[in-house]
Formats: structure tokens, C-alpha cells, sequence
């Protein structure tokens, strides 16, 4: 392997609108970035989107094997991650009564475990370095109970929640932070395939900026936890909600 020469940035959920528009983001900024999803052809197809340096990598989170030997490919092919994105999840709005016990682990396998088998693979790394950033994505529903989202996925976002926090401070001293977002309602498929538009123009109607959240803004966010001038911020989750929630 050559002396790694860019800092190098892991996206999961990249073939997704959000993850997209991180990984636009860091293109732009000069980063090297690796951009993994399980869904191949739409990783292929947003790959050709970015601009830069972006290396597709077809990737089951949930599976800690895969995650082992796409560590082993990026480490052998470009360097040590530097910048961990955990954006790839799964959204339920099944409540209680209705989520079998199918759903619920395969919400928590891919929400949960899937941050946890990256940031394991990656963190050690960033350690011994003395400089890394993992951002985990959260939701609102953690903080709410989940206006429309279901329980298997409130849950899971809550325990991404304390993975930031447990994450973050074992962490600091060796100069890596964590941080958590947690926005509401981003203008994806999540909120315009999987709700109805009753439920989309009740929200507006409760959301005070009266709009959902673009994914470029939430690019805007990583990048700047990213930065260097966010390196006194660790264990934090930053609300991202139009005002929705307000604490």
C-alpha cells in the first residue's frame, strides 16, 4: 500500500439522497470517499454523481464479516478511515402490537449493529492517529417517541444515540470525536414514498419553518463536525428539526 495521501471519508446508505449529498460534499472538499451501500445498482448509478475521488463499495452493514473484509479492501487499496459516516438505516412505522419479531431485529441489525461493526473496524485506526470523526445518524423520533415512525425504529435510533455517546468518550483523549444528528423529516423516500399526504401536510402543518429538510443541509452539518474547527465538540447530538422539537 502507498503512504495514504488524502484524508479518507466511509459513507454508508451512499446510494441513498442523503448519503449522496454527503458524499457530493466531501468529493467537493478534496476527500478521498468510499461510498457503501447493499444496493448495488443504485450505488453504481450514485457513484457516477460524485465528483472527485469515490470508490463504490457494495456492503451489508448488518453483516460483520462483510464489514471485516471491506475494511481489509479500503485499508489494502486506499488507507485508514479517517471519516465515519453511519448513515445507512431502515425506517418502520409499525407500532408495538405490529412489529414482529422479524422486523424488529432486522431494525436493529441494520441501524444498530451495522454502526457498531464500522465504528469497531474503523475507531482503533483513528486512535492510534490521533485524529478521526465518526458521525452516526439519529432521528428525532428518539427524542419524541416517533410522531409517525414505529417502535422498532425509535428504539434503534435511541441506541444509536447512547453508541455516540459511549463512542465519544472513550474516544477523546486519542482525538477522535462522535457525534450524533438527528434531523426530522429529511425530502426523501423515507418521507415521500412511506408516509401519505395527509400525513406529509400534517406535518407541515406542525413543522414551523413549513417545509422538510434537504439533504444538502444535512451535508452541511457533517461537514462542519468534520472540520477542524469542531474538534472541542464530541458526544453531542445535533437537532436538525425546522423547530419541531425544542429542547
Amino acid at each position: 500500500m502507498n503512504e495514504q495521501a488524502a484524508t479518507i471519508a466511509l459513507v454508508t446508505g451512499a446510494a441513498g439522497v442523503t448519503g449522496l449529498a454527503v458524499a457530493k460534499a466531501f468529493a467537493e472538499d478534496g476527500l478521498c470517499v468510499v461510498m457503501a451501500d447493499i444496493d448495488e445498482d443504485g450505488l453504481s448509478s450514485a457513484a457516477e454523481e460524485v465528483n472527485g475521488s469515490a470508490y463504490p463499495v457494495v456492503l451489508d452493514v448488518s453483516n460483520p464479516t462483510a464489514v471485516r473484509q471491506a475494511g481489509d479492501w479500503v485499508r489494502g487499496e486506499l488507507g485508514d478511515v479517517d471519516i465515519l459516516f453511519n448513515n445507512a438505516g431502515i425506517l418502520s412505522n409499525n407500532k408495538c402490537a405490529e412489529t414482529d419479531d422479524d422486523e424488529w431485529r432486522r431494525l436493529m441489525n441494520i441501524n444498530v449493529d451495522g454502526s457498531f461493526f464500522l465504528a469497531r473496524e474503523f475507531l482503533p485506526a483513528m486512535k492510534q492517529k490521533g485524529w478521526g470523526r465518526v458521525i452516526n445518524m439519529c432521528s428525532l423520533a428518539m427524542k419524541t417517541g416517533g410522531l409517525t415512525a414505529g417502535t422498532a425504529y425509535t428504539t434503534s435510533k435511541g441506541a444509536m444515540a447512547a453508541l455516540t455517546f459511549s463512542l465519544a468518550r472513550e474516544s477523546a483523549a486519542q482525538g477522535v470525536t462522535v457525534n450524533g444528528i438527528a434531523p426530522a423529516y429529511i425530502k426523501t423516500p423515507m418521507v415521500t414514498d412511506q408516509l401519505t399526504e395527509p400525513q406529509r401536510q400534517n406535518l407541515l402543518a406542525e413543522i414551523p419553518v413549513g417545509r422538510f429538510c434537504e439533504a444538502e443541509e444535512i451535508a452541511h452539518v457533517v461537514r462542519f463536525l468534520t472540520s477542524p474547527l469542531a474538534g472541542f465538540i464530541t458526544g453531542e447530538i445535533i437537532d436538525i428539526n425546522g423547530g419541531l422539537h425544542l429542547d
